[in-house]
């Protein structure tokens, strides 16, 4: 429908709102906007007031507000004319202002190409969304509208595919997540009909000469279900045929590869009765009627779907062997189905007003929203076209629903693992991530999540984090943005570490001591080389960017050594030999006070330097060092426990077991060792237990100096396309 009069705004919006000053208000903002868009046209030869005005009856439809309605008017002049938000908030209010902000797109802002361009308009608009819902209804009556009079661009094709694909990948799931159906398949079947033109023609064709027989059936079958509900007392209930829209056949045929005479719903019987009883009674009088079809049985009353819908969806055949798909609902269900959120919120005069209330309504409905709210927090330095990729394929594109323990429901896109599930759920559940149980099995972390799975992950806080073969586990863009971060971080960390040795190495070989070795002598020193912490002078080094000796040269410049005196120089000379005395030569640890302890490391926890340690006084067996996680640390008497610290060279290796989780592969023990020779460790032993589910766990003994140089070892295991998770075995 294209309209163009402002009385026939009047007339939609007059169906719910009666307040003089509201009525006022809309007119203000027509007159307003037509003024300053006076002069202007469409690429269809009309006055441009009409596309603003046909947002405004969109809006009115839906039984959005005044001020959504009046944003819905204005949502083009600050584009277009020179007016400004300042202007919309002083002749209007903030709130009007604050929605035309969110929808005005952003031409001015400089791009490199228009792909670019394209992803940072989406971006804008989601992030929009993300402060104001009303954002987008705004955004998809505009993209409602200017589909509708596509036509216009006939000179330019190109432009009407862009345009039809982006309602495709944005708007129109937006409208889905949104529940508004009526919005969403007329963007569907309208951009359709220029992205596919002969498929579009194809399909309509069809629907045109299959519809006749098919309605013969429906309208016969509609009489005998009416004469079911009928004698068994049921009251003010409707029943209606209801054709599916031309872009979900599209999708099923293309898609799913079948043939048009396969897909049974096409047309289907939508029954609305009062009640949720109601609905439940129905459906045993379908089902004792006509033959249920096998798993076509769908109850999202009981388990709504994301965007609030709510129906019973059964297939059955009857007796004449017509197959046909039933909805049962209720008539709250129905409006739902069809406005949405919009029908959660619609305008009602008389109601106290607060935008923060509506949005946590909203966001506490819609899970989905909720999410889009954290994940804009969460990933707001992203660049536009990831936050967009991301938005699309994760929440836009979610259709597997599982569950949690707690029963709440999770969309995933199709092919989500437990890992896409657990980043889902929290960043530090998914890097903590060591096994996945779904419906009460242990699953490998490759398993394909589908609809209904019931799933926990299992996790380990001393789980060294993902590895990068879970890049190619992970099905959502979320979930390998945080992977990627987290490999980022832990092999800068090693870098990091392995810098500040070499760096520490070099000053022990020059005999000077890095007491004032600190950010204030890296900024003093290195700023010229973008280098400004220690942590980052460390990278540098370990980069090959700058030499361990320039460091030297550049501090023993800024502090050339003093003079001495000679009580100084015996006190550190008595203190390094008190270290050496309480250094245990065959452990490598440091207890204060005590020369020549008897020492002993745990045989459970295998610590090793680098490790925070605790030392246990035993009767007969002297201190066992523990490491601060030892889970046999919570049996020991809290009295026997004492500090204990690792000797700056303890000169001597640790062993340290292991634990690897991988996919099976007879190749996985050979990479194993190649990699852990690379490193310059010895193997002291490695075994390997194939479970059932094709998994493997591995468990390896080797021998290492310190902590720093097992992460490097497990940085290079990681890079094992088998493997799945490491961890030390025995904390």
């Amino acid at each position: 429908m294209n309209y163009t009069k402002f009385e026939e705004l009047l007339m939609l919006s007059g169906r719910y709102i009666h307040k003089e000053e509201s009525i006022n208000l809309i007119k203000k903002a027509y007159n307003f906007a037509k003024e300053h868009h006076e002069g202007q046209l469409r690429k269809s030869g009309e006055p441009y007031i009409i596309h603003p005005l046909n947002v405004a009856c969109i809006l009115a439809e839906i039984n959005t507000g005044p001020a959504t309605i009046c944003a819905g008017l204005l949502h083009d002049v600050v584009e277009d004319t020179n007016v400004t938000l300042e202007e919309i908030a002083e002749e209007f209010n903030s709130d009007i202002a604050g929605i035309v902000d969110g929808v005005t797109k952003v031409d001015k802002l400089v791009f490199t190409d228009v792909a670019d361009k394209q992803a940072t308009n989406q971006q804008h608009m989601l992030l929009a969304m993300a402060k104001d819902i009303r954002v987008v209804i705004v955004k998809l009556a505009d993209r409602l509208h200017n589909i509708r009079t596509l036509g216009a661009f006939s000179g330019s094709v190109e432009k009407q595919k862009r345009i039809a694909k982006e309602t495709l990948d944005i708007y129109a799931p937006l409208a889905h997540k949104l529940g508004i159906f009526r919005i969403k398949a007329e963007l569907e079947d309208t951009s359709l009909k220029y992205v596919d033109r002969e498929n579009y023609i194809k399909i309509t064709s069809q629907i045109k000469n299959d519809n006749s027989a098919r309605m013969t059936n429906i309208n016969h079958t509609i009489s005998e279900i009416k004469t079911i509900l009928d004698k068994e007392n049921i009251k003010d209930y409707q029943i209606k045929g209801r054709i599916k829209n031309i872009y979900s056949i599209y999708k099923k045929m293309i898609g799913q590869n079948k043939a048009f005479s396969d897909i049974y719903d096409i047309l289907a019987i939508r029954i609305v009765v009062n009640t949720i009883s109601e609905c439940y009674q129905v459906l045993g009088l379908i089902h004792a009627q006509y033959t249920p079809v096998p798993k076509r049985f769908k109850d999202y009353i009981a388990v709504p779907k994301p965007n609030m819908y709510q129906s019973l969806h059964t297939t059955v055949i009857s007796e004449d062997e017509f197959t046909f798909e039933v909805q049962i609902r209720t008539y709250e269900m129905d409006e739902i189905a069809e406005l949405g959120v919009a029908a959660h919120w619609a305008y009602k005069e008389n109601v106290e007003y607060s935008k923060e209330k509506e949005q946590f309504e909203i966001a506490s409905k819609l899970k989905w929203y909720g999410e889009l709210l954290k994940f804009t927090e969460e990933d707001k330095d992203d660049s536009a076209k990831d936050y967009v990729d991301a938005v699309k394929e994760d929440i836009l594109g979610s259709n597997v629903y599982v569950y949690t323990p707690n029963g709440e429901v999770v969309d995933l896109p199709k092919g989500a693992t437990p890992i896409d599930f657990a980043y889902k759920i929290h960043t530090d559940l998914g890097n903590k991530t060591v096994g996945a149980i779904v419906n009460n099995h242990i699953v490998p972390l490759n398993y394909e999540l589908k609809n209904g799975d019931l799933i926990s992950i299992r996790t380990n806080k001393n789980s060294f984090g993902p590895s990068e073969n879970w890049l190619k586990i992970a099905k959502t863009s979320h979930a390998k943005h945080k992977i990627k971060n987290f490999l980022n971080k832990q092999n800068k960390d090693v870098l990091v570490a392995q810098g500040k040795n070499t760096v520490l190495e070099e000053f022990k070989f020059s005999k000077i001591s890095p007491d004032n070795l600190n950010d204030e002598f890296v900024q003093n020193n290195f700023s010229k080389n973008n280098v400004s912490t220690l942590e980052d002078l460390y990278y540098e080094v370990a980069k090959g960017n700058l030499s361990p000796k320039t460091v030297v040269i550049k501090y023993n410049g800024q502090f050339a050594p003093k003079t001495v005196d000679f009580e100084e120089k015996l006190s550190k000379h008595l203190e390094r030999n008190q270290r050496i005395l309480t250094t245990n030569s065959e452990t490598g640890v440091v207890v204060e006070g005590l020369s020549n302890p008897q020492i002993k490391l745990g045989s459970c926890c295998n610590p090793i330097p680098g490790d925070d340690i605790v030392g246990y006084i035993t009767k007969g067996y002297g201190i066992v060092v523990h490491h601060k996680h030892c889970k046999n640390l919570h049996t020991f008497q809290e009295e026997r426990l004492i500090k204990l610290y690792w000797a700056d060279n303890p000169g001597r290796k640790y062993q340290v077991s292991i634990k690897i989780d991988a996919v099976a592969n007879e190749n996985l023990l050979v990479e194993i060792i190649n990699t852990v020779s690379a490193s310059s460790m010895s193997i002291l032993s490695i075994s390997a237990n194939n479970k059932p589910n094709l998994e493997t766990v591995v468990k390896l003994k080797v021998l290492t100096e310190n902590l720093n140089e097992l992460e490097k070892m497990i940085v290079n295991l990681k890079k094992i396309k088998y493997i799945i998770n490491i961890e030390r075995d025995n904390l």
